[in-house]
């Protein structure tokens, strides 16, 4: 307290010898004419003042599966180190041109505040700062923990009362840490221009090193950017390089002077160029190897009530959090999804093909791929949105998603105990037979007697839950549906997780089971996976593991129910692994293990897709031109070189489907489907009769009846 009061005395007295009533000292109110009078005894800081000191905002990485970092999000740039982490040169650099007796001086620099003092009273302003290092570090505290414009104006303005406030917590932060403590926490908080923030990140913006890596000219550098950061930003053109070059050189000076290095040594630093190298900043999903995946995990935690219960405070968790944050993303199955997609779609064609991979059992997302790369550029037809996703996580409106939904009718069927060869008697065209043949979960009427549902290609006759499917036969689904009802295929396909991908509800139109609802393939596979799990819906899931920057860890497990009978789950998987033997699959094959799925065309090839699984995976592909599908369909186009009279759920979603497959399961023992309880399933029940089961497909009648199977020469 002695040498405390001994430097206010100090102060007190030169601060009167330049003119200042010493008793009550009278200084110039700064924008504005008169006095501003300072009781020496209360605000000239004899009692330090505790400084709240809220942790620096820090950036957050994200790791796939293994462990390798694929993203980062940051509000500010830094990466908080130690002074062991800092080079000595750096620590000379910035103590000898912000602080020189840093060492020596309490919280208050005296002959530096004198100084200050005295050119202050006489430009009747701020023209002096006299700030060390000390007083610098708690005015980028206050600056960083203002919340508010006028709390950001009140950390920055040029008034004597700052200066005093700051001088209070200076004091209290000299008693609270060691010199050493004070100045890494300076280096850590200092901005230095480029959007860094802190010495390490600074070190890697503007030279590519590490701050422990940095040599004389690039410690002197950055020990003369932190003045003005921003009027010597680099980053901003040559004018501001200028500027640093300059600052730069009167670091170097000052070294000397002090006689840190060698007249010769500063001479031959300043000949060196600026250096700047202007290392990309890190982070952002535009920058990520994978920007769909990347963007499905930061919209995970800004809209997930989890992660903080406000918008606000989810983003700066995210933001300036320090976090690491581990995710279910599989570097082998990315790679597969992407290398198939790549190889049947182009970046420069007009439609899009996206795909997401599920982990049965878990909900875990392997993998989200798309055939465009994520950004801004029109010109370079990249994607603006998560095309993989819904809309919460940074999607758009989805494509509706044909015949993938029939398997709901079929779960449905199984579920209300038809057997697998029960069946009806169906023509080419299905008209409602009256109004209230089907009724919304309201228990409204909406059928429509007047539109008629086609198999334009043929396709009727009697049909089997099994060769319905195969064929995927538009009037046998929607006699199905009639049959089991509209309302009960709805609640199955939601037990599944089944959501528009825009987020409004689903349309409860009798064309439900014909897939006229808009998804995401992400939405998709995860219902598929649910079946290859014997029935246990888990919601998507893309993170495991969070810690925070204290090291404490959060672990998340997957969220999961028995959304079906596991036996109707075998019983629609066996059925559906007909579809690569005698359904609209045939021409492109399985993938050497069991597997099951389905394919999915919409009105006039307006989209296609392919959803498929095994118990160890399941993955879901589409493609639409995102334009507009129903303006573009996929009719006389080429895509990835080749050309198509129409796009069915074979002719491309199927090929990338198995593509990927193949090799994301390398490795990975093949498991079994559990067999079919033949006592429950097998034979036939009422409305069923024996049939002759063709070994040819009987084609994929979508919501426009055109026969899949009828392309199979084209893409077998």
């Amino acid at each position: 307290m002695g040498s405390r009061l001994s430097s206010v005395a100090r102060l007190t007295a030169a601060a009167a010898a330049a003119g200042v009533v010493a008793a009550a000292i009278a200084l110039p109110a700064v924008g504005g004419t008169g006095a501003m009078f300072v009781s020496a005894s209360e605000d000239l800081g004899i009692k330090p003042e505790d400084l709240k000191e809220p942790p620096l905002a820090e950036k957050t990485t994200v790791l796939d599966a293994k462990g390798n970092p694929i993203a980062q999000f940051y509000e500010e740039y830094r990466e908080t180190i130690t002074l062991d982490q800092v080079a000595p040169i750096m620590k000379t650099a910035i103590i000898s041109i912000e602080d020189f007796r840093f060492y020596e001086h309490g919280a208050i620099d005296i002959e530096g505040t004198i100084r200050a003092l005295a050119k202050n009273f006489t430009s009747g302003g701020i023209a002096q700062g006299g700030s060390s290092i000390t007083q610098q570090y708690v005015k980028q505290v206050l600056l960083n923990s203002a919340t508010t414009k006028e709390e950001q104006a009140a950390a920055l303005e040029a008034s004597y009362a700052r200066k005093l406030r700051e001088l209070r917590y200076a004091m209290a932060v000299e008693e609270k840490y060691t010199k050493d403590q004070i100045l890494e926490k300076y280096l850590n908080i200092a901005y230095f221009g480029a959007h860094a923030n802190g010495i390490e990140a600074a070190a890697k913006r503007f030279f590519g090193v590490k701050a422990s890596e940095l040599n004389l000219v690039q410690a002197a550098t950055l020990a003369g950017a932190v003045q003005d950061p921003n009027a010597t930003d680099p980053n901003l053109g040559k004018k501001q390089r200028a500027k640093l070059l300059s600052r730069r050189n009167v670091v170097l000076d000052r070294m000397a002077e002090l006689k840190k290095i060698t007249p010769e040594e500063a001479a031959e630093a300043k000949k060196k160029p600026l250096g700047y190298k202007g290392t990309p900043l890190p982070g952002g999903c535009e920058a990520s190897p994978y920007p769909y995946f990347c963007m499905y995990v930061r919209n995970e935690i800004l809209s997930n009530s989890d992660f903080g219960k406000t918008a606000k405070a989810r983003s700066q968790y995210l933001n300036r959090g320090g976090l690491t944050i581990q995710t279910t993303l599989d570097p082998k199955m990315q790679k597969a999804a992407e290398k198939a997609i790549k190889k049947h779609v182009f970046a420069s064609d007009n439609p899009v093909a996206s795909e997401a991979l599920v982990q049965p059992g878990t909900g875990q997302i392997k993998a989200m791929a798309a055939s465009r790369k994520y950004g801004n550029s029109k010109r370079k037809k990249e994607m603006s949105y998560n095309v993989v996703a819904d809309a919460v996580h940074g999607g758009g409106v989805g494509f509706q998603a044909g015949s993938t939904f029939k398997t709901f009718t079929l779960l449905t069927a199984l579920e209300e105990g038809m057997k697998i060869n029960d069946g009806f008697s169906v023509g080419s065209g299905y008209r409602a037979p009256y109004y209230s043949t089907f009724k919304n979960c309201k228990g409204q009427p909406i059928g429509d007697p007047s539109h008629t549902v086609t198999n334009d290609e043929g396709g009727g006759g009697f049909k089997s839950l099994q060769t319905g499917t195969w064929g995927s036969v538009n009037t046998f689904f929607m006699k199905l549906e009639e049959h089991v009802g509209l309302c009960d295929t709805i609640k199955t396909a939601k037990s599944l997780g089944i959501k528009r991908s825009d987020g409004l509800p689903l349309t409860e139109f009798e064309t439900f089971t014909l897939g006229t609802n808009e998804m995401d393939p992400v939405t998709v596979a995860n219902a598929y996976a649910a079946i290859g799990a014997r029935g246990k819906y888990c919601a998507p899931m893309a993170i495991t593991k969070i810690t925070d920057r204290n090291g404490k860890v959060t672990n998340f497990k997957p969220k999961c129910k028995q959304a079906l009978d596991p036996e109707v789950a075998d019983a629609a998987a066996n059925i559906l692994s007909g579809v690569f033997t005698k359904g609209t699959m045939r021409g492109v094959g399985g993938i050497g293990r069991p597997a099951a799925g389905k394919t999915g065309t919409t009105d006039a090839q307006a989209t296609a897709w392919f959803a498929g699984f095994t118990p160890d995976l399941a993955g879901a592909v589409s493609i639409g031109d995102p334009r507009g599908a129903q303006d573009y369909k996929l009719n006389n186009v080429t895509i990835g070189g080749r050309y198509y009279a129409s796009v069915f759920g074979a002719s491309i979603p199927g090929p990338i489907w198995k593509d990927t497959m193949i090799a994301a399961l390398k490795g990975i023992p093949a498991t079994d489907f559990t067999p079919i309880n033949s006592s429950r399933f097998g034979g036939c029940g009422t409305g069923c009769q024996p049939v002759e089961r063709s070994s040819e497909p009987e084609g994929d009648d979508d919501t426009d009846g055109r026969l899949e199977d009828a392309d199979v020469a084209d893409f077998g």
